[in-house]
């Protein structure tokens, strides 16, 4: 899918964690809601960092080309270490390493630790990273036109007005993980659950995905995981622009408001 979508997607996603969350009685604060929704999009454009033509490959000028560039090689490099002999040769890296659950769940365990143990300044430069990404995923035709300056301020913002909120006492520092020096450690789970959603996306699209990486299936280590080619579309399709992003939105807003307790 495209970045839009993926974003969308995220957003949606975790929106649904917030409403089975409030359904097992474990209620959300509403910043953690909102806070977790915009990581979760930004995040869920995350794993194209093995592709230097995608939507994050923009976000943060020429550093983030350059990431592009470094992680594209390092993912080909993996893909040449561990393919099997029923995985075909290729000279690119994108849709491999960063599209597996493996790396969801690394990023997802360091970002939380960074959280946990970083202090202030480690939670606002992850806020500030995934509000930028989601800026550019959720409002891409206004970040499209816009000076990079200008989402990063926005980033910058959000990120400073957030951290204040969610440090307030009952505000969701806490939530989920509640012993002492636990506080943000649930921030990687909207980023695991991003860049999964994201593979999932890519998955039901014509190439599909490498989820399960490293595990073999069919005698393929890289086995591109998705539905019956029947059932999949290109990205930036029709299908993905008419029928999925519209979903998203809707499913989203209907999640978002049971998790904030106003329907159910």
């Amino acid at each position: 899918m495209m970045g839009p979508a993926h974003s969308l997607s995220g957003a949606a996603a975790w929106l649904g964690v917030g409403a089975v969350a409030y359904a097992l009685d474990r209620p959300m604060p509403w910043p953690v809601l909102v806070a977790g929704a915009l990581i979760c999009s930004g995040a869920a454009l995350a794993p194209d960092l093995d592709h230097k033509s995608a939507t994050i490959s923009r976000a943060f000028g020429p550093l983030s080309k350059w990431l592009c560039e470094v992680i594209e090689k390092l993912s080909c490099a993996v893909y040449k270490a561990t393919r099997k002999p029923g995985d075909p040769r290729r000279a690119g890296g994108h849709r491999t390493l960063t599209h597996t659950w493996l790396w969801a769940v690394v990023m997802g365990a360091g970002f939380s630790a960074l959280a946990a143990f970083g202090g202030r300044w480690a939670v606002l430069g992850i806020l500030f990273v995934h509000m930028v990404l989601a800026v550019e995923g959720l409002l891409w035709r206004a970040a499209r036109v816009s000076s990079d300056i200008l989402v990063w301020l926005l980033g910058a913002t959000s990120a400073w007005i957030l951290a204040d909120i969610l440090n307030k006492p009952g505000n969701g520092a806490d939530w989920l993980f509640t012993g002492p020096g636990q506080e943000y450690l649930w921030l990687g789970l909207p980023i695991v659950l991003g860049s999964l959603v994201h593979n999932v996306g890519d998955a039901i699209t014509v190439s599909g995905c490498p989820i399960l990486w490293p595990i073999p299936v069919g005698g393929k280590r890289w086995y591109p995981v998705g539905p019956p080619k029947s059932m999949r579309f290109k990205a930036g399709s029709w299908v993905e622009l008419r029928v999925l992003m519209p979903a998203f939105t809707i499913t989203g807003a209907m999640s978002g408001m049971w998790a904030l307790g106003f329907v159910g």
